[in-house]
């Protein structure tokens, strides 16, 4: 599973190859910090929409500037390691921006999905997607399904009681 993990480098070589080929290739981002639900119904829906399913997965130090000094709960290595048991996913790529323009830039997929607390307009790398003549695509929001609320059921249920 640890093939999956690519630097850019070698991603941006892949993804290459894979387009000359013909594959439609599919691009989301995000922390992913604690997988839950969402994140695998989220992922397992944009998989769907394409033949090759890149994820690019913050950095520690970008969730930091993201969610705050507390976070990450799991290093970026493990993160990526989790997501690579999925197999919805064909390739995760490790990004240090705090936003992922840089890595949509130069892979150019042919769909960028983003979940449903995004909207099409707030979408980073919009633009250039849709410019190369691929698209966005919002996929539905799982309700309730979200890190914060995993970490908040955790700290209600396992907090030391005086």
């Amino acid at each position: 599973m640890k093939q999956k993990i690519k630097t850019r480098k070698e991603l941006l070589r892949i993804i290459k190859d894979l387009k000359a080929k013909g594959k439609r290739i599919v691009f989301t981002n995000g922390c992913f910090d604690l997988l839950h639900i969402g994140h695998v119904r989220y992922l397992e829906k944009a998989r769907a929409l394409g033949d090759v399913l890149v994820v690019g997965v913050n950095s520690d130090s970008s969730v930091r500037k993201l969610k705050g000094p507390k976070r990450p709960i799991l290093p970026e290595e493990e993160r990526a390691g989790i997501l690579s048991g999925l197999g919805c996913v064909d390739y995760i790529t490790i990004f240090r921006e705090i936003d992922p323009l840089k890595l949509i830039t130069s892979l150019r997929p042919d769909v960028l999905v983003k979940g449903g607390d995004w909207t099409k307009e707030q979408t980073v790398g919009k633009e250039v997607v849709e410019r190369s003549g691929g698209e966005v695509v919002i996929v539905p929001f799982v309700k309730g399904a979200s890190t914060s609320n995993l970490i908040e059921t955790i700290l209600e249920k396992y907090e030391k009681r005086t």
